[in-house]
């Protein structure tokens, strides 16, 4: 009778033992051709080139002279008018002043939806008074009431307070957000109901609170939103060119008109019109190459 030990030899001699050949000759294996990750790495490839091929094109467009710019086939390289065209485009458009309007437009906006946006997300989640999801969800409507509605009435009020034509016409009806408070409410339900009893117990009151506790946890939304709301500040045309009506409180969207002619027997200058358009995107773009670093910060504080 076989022993036990006997048994296992016998079932170990029956496996077949697979011998890599690679391997036992000293060669190294050779992995498959990662096709997969080249048609990604193909696809976003094209993807950015489709989207940044235009801004390229204005940019080539600005560098040139007018007779560059008709010619055909289009000339696709830059030329050697860069710093001519930028200045003209600069003197004729008063490009310093719309600058000016702009980021002071496009900064009070952003901060004071910011600011608006906390303060009611602060307290539709941490206060308790009637009628709270009532009030949330009718600022939560008026998302779907279309802006142009809103136009008219708002332009009556703004013209009863005598704010036509001033920075408060300009930022003070475009502050409230309710995409924001909505963010914000959201995030501000995803903290724990143990670090507002130890606030409490510290002796903190709701905005020493909001201001030491919330607040560092929320740069990372303060910063996306802040980026979203100036872009949307700095684009924003109908409302300014309603409320406007002196070159001095024109904004960039709107004063870049300048450079377009205004008979129709003059040929329109390309170059000048997209240099001025090049400068006006300088400082969107700005902005969020600053605000990466607050994306980071947020996000290393958030996980500590």
């Amino acid at each position: 009778m076989p022993t036990a030990r006997a048994t296992v030899q016998t079932e170990v001699l029956r496996t077949p033992v697979r011998i890599d050949v690679a391997t036992a000759t000293g060669e190294p294996r050779r992995r498959p051709f990662p096709w997969g990750t080249v048609l990604v790495h193909a696809l976003l490839i094209l993807s950015v080139v489709v989207i940044a091929f235009p801004l390229y094109f204005a940019f080539a467009i600005s560098t040139q002279n007018l007779s560059e710019v008709v010619q055909k086939p289009p000339r696709l390289l830059p030329s050697t008018h860069l710093v001519e065209n930028y200045t003209e485009a600069w003197r004729r458009a008063k490009m310093s002043n719309l600058l000016l309007n702009s980021t002071i437009v496009a900064v009070v906006i952003a901060v004071g939806k910011i600011a608006i946006s906390m303060l009611s997300a602060f307290a539709i989640v941490y206060f308790r008074f009637p009628f709270r999801q009532p009030v949330f969800w009718m600022i939560f409507v008026t998302l779907m009431l279309p802006v142009p509605v809103r136009i008219l009435p708002t332009y009556e009020v703004v013209g009863n307070l005598g704010w036509l034509n001033t920075y408060a016409g300009l930022t003070v009806p475009l502050m409230a957000s309710a995409t924001a408070t909505f963010l914000f409410r959201q995030f501000y339900m995803t903290i724990p109901n143990e670090l507002c009893e130890a606030a409490q117990l510290d002796g903190s009151g709701p905005m020493r609170f909001l201001w030491s506790f919330l607040l560092p946890l929320s740069w990372a939304n303060i910063a996306a939103l802040f980026v979203v709301l100036f872009i949307y500040g700095w684009n924003e045309y109908f409302w300014f060119l309603l409320v406007t009506n002196t070159e001095s409180m024109r904004t960039v969207v709107i004063g870049l008109e300048g450079l377009i002619p205004r008979s129709g027997t003059e040929q329109p200058t390309w170059n000048l019109i997209m240099a001025g358009a090049m400068m006006a995107l300088l400082p969107p773009v700005a902005v969020i190459v600053f605000m990466q670093r607050w994306f980071v910060k947020g996000l290393v504080e958030s996980e500590k």
